[in-house]
């Protein structure tokens, strides 16, 4: 489809001129004589760009280049005069013009600068559809009390400086938390780097946060930046960061705590500034129990906590996701899918989901691929796998004993020991952290964290 341009000059041979070599172009044309016209056509055509003489009967071109910028901002104006001046000329920039072209004119510049005007247009488009489709690939969807409840958080300290600890299960959207937390701060035009802790050999740590000089070590033969210079202005997230070793850990405490480091094999002092969010699937006041994560990195990460539930704690968003999941894959697929029956639905909502969200999102994936119909029906679910549900797990202090691994066990047992104390204490937090040997704050994450408060509520709410 030919983009259109509205030529607005009372100059009819001018009109006429530009409109032929235009045309000759593969523009389509509009002509209007005055600023009015030129408006009101603008609200009826809604050109791909403007040509505006800068004195015109009525209203003049500045005046109404300042009309069209506030109600259609994105249509690039180009501005035309033959009585030019560099005022004039400032101001029309001021106002929003593209560019400004002095009479008597040459065709050839006014092809280039309407071309090169299109293109600008059309990259500015772009890439304003590539930032609402970033927004919606990291949009956090559900809307239990939970989601709402973590939305209103990100909403609340996205737009500081604060460094967050994620918490939370594998696949429940850690990741996902972060980069919607980075979308909507005042960070999101500079770089999201994730840091993949696990992943990275301990030899190799420092080349990879800090990066090396060429020829710093064996293999250095080329300058290689670090994750920490390339994040600069930005957000760095490291993720998985109870997965690092002690070592690794002394060497991101000490860039944290100073904000420069050098590169491997070189003495230049580099400044950074990053904004830092942490993400772990381990309970870090466990791992400091044992001796494998740092005190003073745990406190210094955890500034503001955020703990992202599992799907389990909130099956009724699992129509929402499955909806989105089924719509993502179909359009990838280029199925047509209608949607889901409520007896599919219904196995997905009975299943415990150990996989959380990402489980979830393959099976779906799965399914479309899969699924002969229109409508994904029951006979379209796979068997989904029989794993423990872990809030379904034997409770009590006997219920450890049937756990299969010590650290179950050990949670088992921990949330059994809590809901006991707290009821010999009248649910009293601070009396029953004192009674106990625990902080108040720590007594209350980890009540948090088992949903005891909750299941109090619940319990209370069905014994009237």
């Amino acid at each position: 489809m030919s983009k259109s341009i509205l030529i607005v000059d009372d100059e009819e041979s001018i009109l006429q001129s530009l409109t032929g070599i235009l045309q000759d172009e593969g523009y389509e044309v509009i002509g209007a004589e005055s600023g009015e016209a030129c408006l009101s056509l603008i609200e009826q055509e809604l050109p791909d760009l403007v040509l505006l003489d800068i004195w015109l009967p009525g209203i003049d071109g500045l005046e109404t280049l300042e009309q069209i910028k506030s109600k259609h901002s994105a249509i690039p104006v180009v501005i035309i005069s033959g009585h030019g001046t560099v005022e004039s000329a400032v101001r029309a920039t001021k106002l929003g013009a593209f560019d400004f072209i002095e009479k008597p004119l040459s065709l050839e510049k006014v092809v280039l600068v309407v071309n090169h005007a299109i293109e600008q247009s059309r990259l500015q488009e772009e890439n304003r559809l590539l930032k609402e489709r970033y927004h919606q690939d990291y949009e956090l969807h559900g809307e239990s009390a939970v989601i709402r409840e973590l939305k209103e958080m990100i909403e609340i300290i996205a737009p500081t400086n604060a460094w967050i600890l994620i918490m939370g299960e594998n696949g429940t959207g850690k990741e996902l938390v972060a980069r919607s937390i980075h979308t909507n701060s005042r960070r999101a035009g500079n770089p999201f780097v994730e840091v993949n802790c696990a992943a990275i050999p301990e030899e190799l740590i420092e080349s990879e946060l800090f990066g090396h000089e060429k020829g710093s070590f064996t293999g250095a033969t080329t300058k290689k930046r670090g994750k920490f210079d390339m994040a600069n202005e930005g957000t760095l997230f490291l993720d998985e960061v109870a997965d690092m070793s002690l070592k690794a850990q002394a060497k991101i405490l000490r860039i944290l705590q100073e904000k420069r480091f050098q590169r491997v094999g070189g003495t230049k002092i580099i400044e950074t500034d990053v904004r830092v969010l942490a993400a772990t699937n381990k309970d870090l006041e466990q791992e400091m129990e044992v001796g494998r994560f740092r005190q003073d990195l745990f406190y210094r990460l955890n500034v503001i906590p955020l703990f992202v539930p599992p799907l389990r704690d909130r099956k009724e968003d699992i129509p929402l996701l499955a909806e989105h999941f089924i719509s993502e894959f179909a359009a990838k697929e280029g199925k047509f899918l209608t949607g889901i029956e409520g007896e599919a639905l219904e196995l997905l909502m009975n299943h415990s989901w150990p996989g959380n969200v990402r489980e979830l999102k393959n099976i779906i994936e799965r399914i479309v691929i899969m699924c002969r119909g229109e409508t994904i029906t029951a006979a379209d679910i796979p068997t989904l796998p029989s794993i423990a549900d872990p809030a379904k797990e034997p409770s009590g202090m006997s219920g450890a004993a049937f756990s299969d691994t010590f650290r179950k066990a050990k949670k088992l047992f921990e949330k059994a020991y809590i809901t006991r104390k707290l009821s010999e204490h009248d649910w009293n937090i601070s009396k029953t952290a004192e009674a106990i040997g625990l902080e108040r704050s720590n007594l209350h994450r980890k009540i948090k964290y088992y949903g005891l408060d909750e299941e109090k509520e619940k319990k209370d709410a069905s014994a009237k």
